[in-house]
């Protein structure tokens, strides 16, 4: 379940309600950061990090021509408040992505991204791609629904838990309006 919304997010994609971008440095991060999520939970160590390392593994396989190469030139350039954070709109300016989706907003100030990319907060990219087709949105909850068999959760189950636990309300209400 601690993957729940970024499978939702990838679900989307793999309904084609956009296209993931991303690089290695920050399929690199996403281990690091998921595998520490699972160890707060109280996984061991290295049972969350083979985790988190499958769930990268599932991305490449699932959405292989979403890593983009060449962007490293481009770190440093912007002057973000976290020099850390250059990787990702250097990786979003090489894959032409409109958009960098972080809850880290506030370290990625628009004034300081390239013309024609915004930052948006996971919540409010998924509202925005649900609103895309609320239909295609919940299919793509219903293939997350029926991995779920002990114990099983409903689609209405994944909603709740989207709304509580990951603050995406506004989706999950025009998912429940199908």
């Amino acid at each position: 379940m601690a993957e729940l919304a970024a499978g939702f997010l990838l679900s989307m994609a793999a309904e084609g309600l956009y296209r993931p971008i991303w690089s290695q440095a920050i399929l690199d991060e996403l281990v690091r950061v998921e595998a520490d999520k699972r160890v707060h939970r109280g996984a061991e160590p290295e049972q969350a990090e083979l985790a988190a390392r499958r769930l990268v593994d599932q991305m490449g396989w699932a959405f292989d021509d979403s890593c983009v190469e060449g962007w490293e030139p481009l770190e440093g350039s912007y002057g973000l408040p976290d020099p850390d954070d250059e990787h990702l709109v250097a990786a979003a300016v090489v894959g032409g992505a409109g958009v960098i989706v972080s809850d880290n907003v506030k370290d990625l100030p628009a004034k300081l991204l390239p013309h024609g990319i915004s930052v948006v907060t996971a919540a409010r990219f998924a509202a925005d791609s649900v609103s895309v087709s609320p239909a295609m949105a919940r299919r793509a909850l219903g293939r997350i629904s029926a991995r779920y068999v002990n114990p099983p959760h409903t689609i209405d189950d994944l909603l709740d838990l989207l709304s509580a636990r990951y603050g995406m309300a506004q989706a999950a209400a025009m998912i429940r309006d199908v």
